[in-house]
């Protein structure tokens, strides 16, 4: 994993209110280059809210966030640039082509030409969408949506990727693909800010782990770091939250992570 001292993400005491409620409560988060930083938690615990805020989607009601030292709030062109974002839901424009959106997309990033024309087939067949191409997105399935909806995220050849849920509405092999993709991606010292519900995917992918309740990092660290704490903990993801957290709230937390996954829908 390459390293670089200046974070390619950090998060400085970030909330975010709606009305009287505060989704996400002084958040303090730092991500490295060459990572892939897994952020857990149960529903309502923030993750989605916080995942948005780093897209450039909502903003904070308080605090910064800073994408490769650039200020989201105050620079928002440059910080953007860096970023490559995969919902978990994938809404598209269904009177275009799957060729046609990856251009559109591009376009968007002020980019075109022959390069991205071979960047965009490049990954079309990596997700076996090459045959649909030139079909319109409204004769995609669910699971075709969403990798081409991946595939337009690394378009532009962003630093930092953010993923909100990415395997659902996977099958198998397009799953093992994605994970693949996303190791390789870090590899090359590219970041990757993950969200998940599904700890197999965050212990099986991660460098790094936090989890999160009521809007605040309730764990955090590497697996070996949180073995450590744990000392006589298991060494497994859960039994190892349970250990180092403590308590019946975080019992609660990783009961409800550990919850069936939502039914992927076939490719």
């Amino acid at each position: 994993m390459q390293t670089d001292p200046t974070p390619m993400l950090r998060l400085e005491s970030v909330r975010k209110r709606y009305g009287s409620f505060t989704a996400v409560d002084g958040l303090d988060l730092e991500v490295r280059a060459g990572e892939i930083f897994g952020f857990l938690g149960p529903n309502g615990a923030g993750k989605t809210t916080t995942i948005r805020m780093v897209a450039g989607i909502l903003q904070p009601t308080e605090g910064r966030i800073l994408v490769g030292g650039d200020d989201l709030h105050r620079s928002p062109e440059r910080a953007k640039q860096r970023v490559g974002y995969i919902p978990d839901r994938p809404y598209l424009y269904e009177k275009l082509s799957g060729g046609e959106f990856l251009r559109f997309v591009s376009g968007l990033w002020g980019r075109e030409g022959d390069e991205v024309e071979a960047q965009a087939d490049r990954l079309l067949e990596l997700f076996s969408l090459t045959p649909w191409k030139d079909e319109l997105v409204e004769s995609y399935s669910h699971g075709m949506r969403q990798k081409l909806l991946i595939s337009s995220a690394f378009l532009h050849h962003p630093s930092l990727v953010v993923v909100d849920e990415p395997m659902v509405g996977l099958d198998p092999r397009s799953a093992r693909i994605l994970k693949d993709l996303l190791r390789a991606f870090a590899d090359e010292g590219g970041t990757v800010f993950l969200s998940t519900h599904t700890l197999e995917v965050a212990e099986a992918l991660c460098d790094r782990i936090a989890i999160l309740q009521g809007g605040n990092v309730i764990a955090q660290g590497t697996m070996d770091e949180l073995r450590a704490e744990a000392s006589d903990g298991g060494d497994h993801l859960e039994d190892i939250f349970l250990k180092v957290t403590g308590g019946d709230a975080v019992a609660d937390v990783v009961a409800a992570l550990h919850s069936p996954e939502r039914e992927a829908v076939p490719a």
